[in-house]
């Protein structure tokens, strides 16, 4: 069993006991979530495919939130001793795919 879900804008497939690293998202460490924009799904050998979605629910709990690493932005323009360096750390959550109901 499998689905296609979108968490947060993206488009994600997932499959039961599934461990994505997704953007952030609200709640706490431990909490329930739960997706309903399912785009496809079912079974590897029969997919439906949603026009545009299918009904049902997939499941998750949210194991931690965290930070990416960095990346860094250099911006320079030549013979005029202008540099630039900049960071950015993008926040994510991490979560746990529980169960799959189509």
């Amino acid at each position: 069993m499998f689905a296609v879900v979108e968490i947060a804008a993206q488009q994600f497939t997932v499959r039961p006991n599934d461990v994505l690293v997704v953007p952030l998202l609200d709640g706490e460490a431990g909490s329930n979530v739960q997706f309903t924009t399912i785009l496809a799904g079912g079974d590897e050998n029969a997919p439906t495919v949603g026009a545009p979605t299918l009904s049902g629910s997939v499941s998750a709990t949210i194991l931690e939130h965290g930070k990416g690493d960095k990346v860094l932005v250099f911006k320079k323009k030549r013979r005029k001793g202008y540099r630039k360096l900049n960071g950015h750390r993008q926040q994510y959550t991490k979560i746990e795919i529980k169960s799959i109901s189509l």
